[in-house]
Protein backbone atom coordinates (compact mmCIF):
# COMPACT_ATOMS: atom_id res chain seq x y z
CA UNK A 1 0.00 0.00 0.00
CA UNK A 2 1.48 3.26 -1.64
CA UNK A 3 1.09 6.46 1.31
CA UNK A 4 0.38 9.76 -0.63
CA UNK A 5 1.48 12.94 0.72
CA UNK A 6 0.34 15.89 -1.50
CA UNK A 7 1.80 19.55 -0.41
CA UNK A 8 0.52 22.78 -2.35
CA UNK A 9 3.71 24.20 -3.16
CA UNK A 10 2.27 27.59 -4.86
CA UNK A 11 -0.72 28.68 -7.07
CA UNK A 12 -2.30 32.22 -8.31
CA UNK A 13 -5.48 32.12 -10.27
CA UNK A 14 -5.18 29.64 -12.94
CA UNK A 15 -3.63 27.29 -11.27
CA UNK A 16 -2.20 25.21 -8.21
CA UNK A 17 1.51 23.11 -7.87
CA UNK A 18 1.49 20.59 -5.54
CA UNK A 19 4.66 18.45 -4.58
CA UNK A 20 3.29 14.70 -4.28
CA UNK A 21 5.69 11.88 -2.40
CA UNK A 22 4.36 8.60 -2.89
CA UNK A 23 6.12 6.18 -0.34
CA UNK A 24 6.39 2.92 -0.53
CA UNK A 25 8.36 0.68 2.18
CA UNK A 26 11.93 1.91 1.57
CA UNK A 27 11.35 3.85 -1.46
CA UNK A 28 9.66 6.85 -2.37
CA UNK A 29 9.18 8.93 -5.86
CA UNK A 30 8.48 12.79 -5.65
CA UNK A 31 6.37 14.68 -8.19
CA UNK A 32 5.52 17.95 -8.96
CA UNK A 33 2.29 18.42 -9.99
CA UNK A 34 0.17 21.52 -11.91
CA UNK A 35 -3.81 21.69 -11.63
CA UNK A 36 -5.30 24.29 -13.79
CA UNK A 37 -8.43 25.64 -11.95
CA UNK A 38 -10.45 25.09 -14.82
CA UNK A 39 -9.95 21.20 -14.99
CA UNK A 40 -10.27 21.00 -11.48
CA UNK A 41 -13.69 22.38 -12.13
CA UNK A 42 -14.81 20.27 -14.75
CA UNK A 43 -13.59 17.09 -12.61
CA UNK A 44 -15.26 17.54 -9.82
CA UNK A 45 -17.70 20.62 -9.53
CA UNK A 46 -16.08 21.86 -7.48
CA UNK A 47 -17.40 19.13 -4.91
CA UNK A 48 -13.50 17.95 -3.21
CA UNK A 49 -10.83 19.87 -2.39
CA UNK A 50 -8.06 20.59 -4.95
CA UNK A 51 -5.89 18.30 -2.76
CA UNK A 52 -8.01 15.44 -2.85
CA UNK A 53 -8.74 15.74 -6.74
CA UNK A 54 -5.14 15.73 -6.77
CA UNK A 55 -4.47 12.63 -4.28
CA UNK A 56 -7.40 10.63 -5.81
CA UNK A 57 -5.54 11.10 -9.48
CA UNK A 58 -2.20 9.49 -7.86
CA UNK A 59 -4.62 6.47 -6.60
CA UNK A 60 -6.07 6.35 -9.92
CA UNK A 61 -2.38 5.92 -11.88
CA UNK A 62 -1.42 3.59 -8.53
CA UNK A 63 -3.71 1.25 -9.87
CA UNK A 64 -2.09 1.31 -13.24
CA UNK A 65 1.70 1.57 -13.05
CA UNK A 66 4.24 1.97 -10.38
CA UNK A 67 5.20 5.29 -8.89
CA UNK A 68 8.57 5.19 -10.86
CA UNK A 69 6.55 5.33 -14.47
CA UNK A 70 5.01 8.05 -13.23
CA UNK A 71 5.60 11.48 -14.62
CA UNK A 72 8.00 13.44 -12.41
CA UNK A 73 6.68 16.61 -13.09
CA UNK A 74 3.49 17.44 -15.00
CA UNK A 75 -0.23 19.18 -15.47
CA UNK A 76 -2.83 16.85 -14.15
CA UNK A 77 -4.92 16.91 -17.50
CA UNK A 78 -2.06 15.01 -19.32
CA UNK A 79 -3.00 11.98 -17.68
CA UNK A 80 -6.25 11.47 -19.64
CA UNK A 81 -3.82 11.12 -22.92
CA UNK A 82 -2.15 8.24 -21.00
CA UNK A 83 -5.32 7.03 -19.61
CA UNK A 84 -8.79 8.14 -21.69
CA UNK A 85 -10.99 6.54 -18.81
CA UNK A 86 -9.48 9.38 -16.50
CA UNK A 87 -12.24 12.06 -16.56
CA UNK A 88 -14.96 9.46 -16.29
CA UNK A 89 -13.14 7.18 -13.65
CA UNK A 90 -11.90 9.25 -11.55
CA UNK A 91 -15.10 10.50 -10.34
CA UNK A 92 -15.77 7.26 -8.39
CA UNK A 93 -12.58 8.36 -6.12
CA UNK A 94 -14.45 10.65 -4.44
CA UNK A 95 -17.18 8.72 -3.06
Amino acid sequence: MSNIVVQELNSDKDSIVYRVEVIEESSKTTHKVELNRGDYENLTDGKVAPEQLVLCSFEFLLEREPKESILTSFNISVISRYFPDYSREIISYFQ
